[in-house]
């Protein structure tokens, strides 16, 4: 993948973590596409920006032609959904959002048997436990993310997308890749600090969390959808990102 030519479809674009991953790969020459239910919300920069694709629409409401044209001669793609912060947001439709996008999305690109294979970047939380690695988690820990899971249907939706791309992804792909991009607790900064990718959380999510802003996960992403080492280090992991703590 060259710098500057690579063609990245963009899902959660006009969110507060997507914003920043489509302003970052514009900034550095990419082509992007974005497939947006309201492109009214993505700035008008962009919108009209000459390497810059918006399609109205959504992942679940699109037919299989128009997804498939989407997909195809995409060197990666960059999902940032995720369910507002509302009560309609949290506990109304569509359920399971991410996780069934997750699965057409891959599905659809396996179907459009690529040339080569198409890198798959999935922002999830740090809340979300990777099952391929001993995670340490405490008792403690597992009552109340077993809590949330019940009470809260968007953490049970990132779950649900990861293990679609750890188990069945993981096991039937033909080429393609993917990697899940898990911050932890998400703030705001207008500009991207130094920061820190560990294969496992090295810090409890519930009881003593650490920070990621939403561009600094924004540029890790970017990293891992464009440049060769970052995803060979990356690829079929799932790394948690903090900033980095200045002493």
């Amino acid at each position: 993948m060259t710098a500057g030519t690579s063609t990245i479809l963009i899902v959660g674009g006009t969110g507060a973590t997507g914003r920043h991953v489509v302003r970052l790969l514009l900034d550095r020459g990419h082509r992007v596409r974005i497939v947006a239910r309201s492109p009214e919300k993505l700035p008008e920069t962009v919108r009209t920006h000459t390497n810059a694709t918006v399609v109205e629409g959504t992942v679940l409401s699109m037919n299989d032609a128009d997804l498939s044209q989407q997909v195809h001669g995409c060197d990666a793609i960059i999902s940032c959904l995720g369910h507002s912060v509302s009560w309609r947001g949290i506990f109304g439709p569509p359920w399971r959002l991410v996780a069934r996008s997750t699965r057409r999305l891959w599905r659809t690109v396996q179907a459009t048997e690529p040339d080569r294979p198409v890198r798959f970047v999935l922002m999830s939380s740090t809340g979300c436990r990777n099952r391929d690695t001993r995670e340490a988690v405490s008792i403690a820990q597992r009552v109340v993310v077993r809590a949330i899971r019940t009470l809260l249907p968007p953490h049970a939706d990132n779950e649900t997308a990861m293990e679609f791309l750890r188990t069945e992804a993981g096991q039937t792909s033909t080429g393609n890749q993917w990697a899940i991009v898990r911050p932890d607790t998400l703030i705001n900064e207008d500009d991207v600090t130094p920061h820190d990718a560990h294969p496992a959380p090295t810090r409890s999510a519930i009881f003593n969390p650490g920070k990621t802003s939403r561009i600094n996960a924004a540029h890790f992403m970017t990293e891992l959808a464009t440049d060769h080492s970052t995803w060979a280090r990356w690829v079929g992991q799932m790394p948690v990102i903090y900033n980095r703590e200045v002493p």
